[in-house]
């Protein structure tokens, strides 16, 4: 079997009915995965799950709501068998200066990038240790590495987010799961109507990113999702995983 492929893996995405989490999904499924997506969004769920068919399973579900990750951890071991790969997908935030953002604000971030993260992850343990090479990957942002202004909780959730996955890499080592983190910039249809909205500003942001244009969810983020999950990524673990075309450089 080509390692690439992830023929019979089983799998969650959160936030997995539309844009970054819609592409995953999608290319999940055409590599031979099977999906329980986890989204608010039910219309865009359904119609992704008649799309892919039986590969597909549709939960709505708030992913800051612990008992939903159980529910989804339960619908992929009794539709699919197994759960193999974790991806961490949603998350939700609002835009202000640091110095106004309220505590609302605050739980939003992390009740949905943090704490989301943490109890799909815990809920997911039991069953990933029985799978031999289980995958999770976790999703970070540029926002939090560069200090994106007007983005202080969600830029803290995502920064929060690396530590706990690097944490987990290093105590689920020797239960031969993996954990790491990409941090994607792409033509979201938020990012599409800011472009409407502020052309100029876009073009200039574009410009400054080296391979000189945001990415695509299902060319450039989702192909480097599937890589992590797959065995191809057998020996990674630990990582941030840059999908923003040379934006920024880890060192």
């Amino acid at each position: 079997m080509d390692p690439q492929t992830l023929q019979g893996k089983s799998v969650i995405v959160t936030g997995g009915a539309s844009g970054i989490g819609g592409a995953i999904t999608r290319l999940f499924v055409a590599r031979g995965a099977r999906v329980v997506v986890v989204d608010l969004q039910q219309e865009a769920g359904h119609a992704l799950a008649a799309e892919l068919g039986d590969a597909v399973v549709f939960l709505r579900g708030d992913v800051s709501d612990r008992a939903v990750a159980d529910t989804a951890v339960a619908t992929a071991v009794e539709r699919f068998g197994s759960l193999d790969v974790l991806v961490n997908n949603a998350s939700v935030s609002r835009q202000k200066p640091f110095e106004e953002q309220t505590d609302d604000d605050w739980n939003l971030a992390m009740d949905t990038g943090l704490y989301a993260t943490r109890n799909f992850m815990l809920a997911a343990l039991p069953e990933l240790t029985k799978s031999g090479n289980a995958s999770v990957i976790n999703f970070g942002s540029g926002a939090g590495l560069n200090g994106q202004p007007n983005q202080a909780s969600y830029a803290a959730a995502k920064e929060a987010i690396r530590g706990l996955s690097r944490v987990a890499a290093n105590e689920w080592a020797p239960l031969d799961i993996r954990v790491n983190v990409v941090c994607p910039m792409a033509l979201t249809a938020g990012v599409a109507k800011w472009a409407e909205a502020r052309p100029e500003q876009y073009a200039q942001s574009a410009a400054a990113v080296p391979l000189g244009r945001f990415g695509d969810p299902d060319r450039d983020v989702a192909p480097i999702v599937a890589f992590l999950a797959s065995d191809d990524a057998q020996y990674m673990t630990g990582q941030t995983v840059m999908a923003d075309g040379g934006s920024v450089k880890l060192r």
